[in-house]
């Protein structure tokens, strides 16, 4: 009930770190100025002291005034988060559907989710050296100076730029360009990469270019490193910030351009908690901003393309790469007429191999699967190394010995008897990237063989000593996997081998198709970047199939058409619209239960012409168990929900999430729904 009149107070509206979905209201004490929306406060919750987001002011509420307690305390004397950005990341977390407060407790560097104090511990600036002399902006030919100059034209506009280049084409230095102009008109710039092993190199190549503060967002700092670059950004002190997903959540004192290099990557979608995907809240970030956003890769996403087709996104094509390199040449390896050696390498491929080995040049070997090998098995008894924990089997790792499930991380030692039988006749299948590094360095022991996967590269400067050593132009092999695939440029490989390009090819994931083009496309383009011309050998089993031919000789923008006919004919995204509610629990049958329910209540809310989905069209496909129904001990099974109307698949989202909390049954399973999916395994 309102308060009455005598009794009203100052009643803060918090967004809480809890999983319900809406926010509290607290009376703030006489004592305490009124705070802002965006400022942190310390509020009583439970038996417990939580650090709340204020989103609103009031001096009424719609709660009893008995039961409304006072703020502990106010943390900050300025909001951190600007009108504009909190009313964005609300925004957020209602369109994904998540926790308010969570949400906003996510978006927050970890040393501020407490009573953290929103100073800049100072360091070493990273002003460069007065004597220091930045790299000079290379030539441009004519279509990266005609990007440049339309991300530039109008600054203080809202615009949506598709850099759409081949591997090679100079996108890096389009960034760079319009990044200085950027900077040179006071203002600050974002830009995300994918992956943190690439923020290292493009942190490298900005530092020698640009003489101002550089910020780093990323997992791998340590909380008070991060916090000092969320502050530097949010103070302008810093005027470029790069980081991977999260940082885009960094508040700009002076915004200017957002950049999102390879915008096509998966792990621009946070995958679990807060299903956000960086990409699409960039670009409504940058509107609400009135700044230019650009998208670059050159394997574009489906909806990226899609947009661009319709003029939503402005397509700035670099057909060509730049300088004198040229693309590389393919040739697909029939593996059922030539079968490969149980290291996975054929003889075809080994003997190009020693052929660009031999005039100086490097190689790179993809294979995008860890270990030394996906199976060993008892060719007594037929007993296969499985995770008791996953419907998977476990992979044998050399360095050091043991099984490894990839899934829910569970090892075990490596058996010396089968535990089926207790026979000795245990043997491995297939191929991962420590049998491959062993192979090779086999075939060719004068030439370094660098792995370079999760593995190889746990440790801070792994990465960047295997990166180092390539870089001398001295003959190498690299192998590894996707980590291979992405913005590195490798100017005297010439040669790349994929052992299997068939993973994709029929995959449970309707994304799979997409996901392979653009990861061989990428993991292709390390090859002749430079001035010697490039050779791509692919091994498949498949080398008639049609997508791969399509790939292969017109190249990735004609299979990216065809694949977007088969999603348009199939009503899939980006032609209607997705969301996945997922259910996980120990108990076999919970989630299919719990699913059911979910189903039946969406299907009462067509039922109802007053209801919130009564009349509205919306697609449901389950419930049906996961790709993998079991992981790390909990059985899996998921509702897929599809609509033509974006507006209309979130109406019934809300008052489902409203319904599920109520639902008996939802304290015996997980329950996450995961809009826009990217990952559908």
């Amino acid at each position: 009930m309102s308060a009455s009149p005598e009794s009203q107070h100052r009643i803060l509206r918090v967004a809480v770190p809890s999983p319900l979905r809406r926010l509290f209201d607290y009376r703030l004490p006489d004592s305490f100025e009124t705070p802002q929306p965006g400022t942190r406060i310390r509020v009583p919750f439970g038996s417990r002291e939580l650090t709340g987001i204020v989103v609103d002011v009031s001096v009424s509420s719609d709660v009893s005034s008995d039961k409304i307690k006072d703020v502990l305390d106010v943390l900050d004397e300025e909001a951190l988060l600007p009108p504009h950005l909190l009313s964005l990341w609300l925004w957020a977390a209602q369109y994904y559907q998540h926790p308010i407060g969570e949400a906003l407790h996510t978006i927050l560097p970890a040393g501020l989710r407490n009573k953290g104090v929103a100073t800049i511990k100072r360091r070493k600036s990273d002003l460069r050296d007065g004597q220091d002399q930045p790299d000079q902006p290379l030539s441009l030919n004519t279509m990266q100076q005609q990007a440049v100059n339309a991300i530039v034209a109008e600054p203080q506009r809202f615009n949506c730029f598709l850099l759409d280049g081949v591997t090679g084409s100079g996108k890096t230095e389009v960034y760079l360009q319009a990044i200085q102009q950027t900077l040179d008109r006071g203002r600050q710039v974002l830009v995300l990469v994918p992956e943190i092993s690439l923020t290292p190199q493009t942190v490298s190549r900005f530092r020698q270019r640009f003489k101002v503060p550089i910020a780093i967002m990323h997992s791998g700092l340590t909380p008070r490193q991060r916090l000092n670059a969320w502050l530097e950004s949010a103070q302008g002190s810093a005027r470029i910030t790069i980081g991977t997903r999260s940082a885009i959540f960094t508040p700009l004192a002076d915004p200017g351009l957002i950049v999102i290099d390879e915008e096509h990557d998966n792990s621009l979608k946070q995958q679990d908690g807060f299903r956000y995907s960086a990409r699409d809240l960039g670009v409504m970030r940058a509107r609400r901003e009135s700044i230019p956003i650009v998208l670059g890769s050159a394997t574009p996403s489906l909806e990226s393309l899609l947009n661009a087709r319709s003029g939503r996104y402005r397509h700035l094509r670099l057909t060509e790469r730049a300088g004198s390199a040229t693309m590389p040449h393919y040739m697909l390896i029939d593996t059922q007429r030539q079968p490969p050696a149980p290291d996975g390498l054929t003889q075809e491929l080994l003997s190009c191999l020693q052929d660009h080995l031999r005039r100086g040049n490097q190689a790179l070997i993809f294979i995008n699967r860890r270990g030394f090998a996906p199976v060993l098995q008892c060719q007594d008894c037929g007993w296969t190394a499985e995770c008791r924990d996953c419907d998977a089997r476990l992979t044998l790792h050399r360095h050091p010995p043991h099984l490894r499930c990839h899934h829910c991380d569970r090892r075990e030692p490596v058996h010396s008897h089968c535990p089926g039988c207790q026979g000795k006749a245990l043997t491995t299948t297939g191929v991962g990237t420590e049998r491959c590094e062993v192979a090779l360095q086999q075939h060719f022991p004068d030439i370094p063989v660098l792995r370079v996967d999760r593995d190889a590269t746990r440790r801070k400067d792994d990465l960047d000593k295997l990166l180092a050593k390539v870089a001398t132009g001295e003959p190498c092999i690299l192998v590894g996997t996707q980590m291979l695939a992405k913005g590195h440029h490798f100017p005297n490989v010439t040669l790349v081998g994929i052992l299997d390009a068939d993973s994709g090819l029929f995959s449970a994931d309707f994304r799979g198709p997409e996901f392979m083009a653009q990861l061989l496309t990428q993991v292709s383009g390390r090859a002749g970047r430079a001035e010697q011309p490039g050779q791509v050998m692919i091994q498949t089993r498949h080398s008639s199939h049609q997508h791969l031919r399509t790939l292969v000789t017109e190249g990735y923008h004609a299979l990216a058409g065809a694949l977007l006919e088969e999603r348009q004919l199939s009503d899939m995204p980006p032609f209607s619209y997705m969301a996945v509610l997922r259910a996980e629990a120990i108990n076999a049958s919970a989630p299919a239960r719990f699913l059911n329910d979910a189903r039946q209540m969406i299907e009462q809310m067509h039922q109802s012409p007053s209801g919130a989905a009564g009349r509205l069209k919306i697609q449901l496909n389950g419930p049906l168990p996961a790709p993998m129904e079991r992981k790390a001990n909990r059985f899996r099974q998921q509702l897929t929900l599809r609509s033509h109307s974006r507006q209309h698949l979130q109406s019934v989202l809300t008052h489902l999430c409203n319904e599920l909390e109520q639902h008996p049954g939802q304290r015996r399973v997980r329950w996450s729904i995961d809009v826009d999916p990217q990952d559908m395994i």
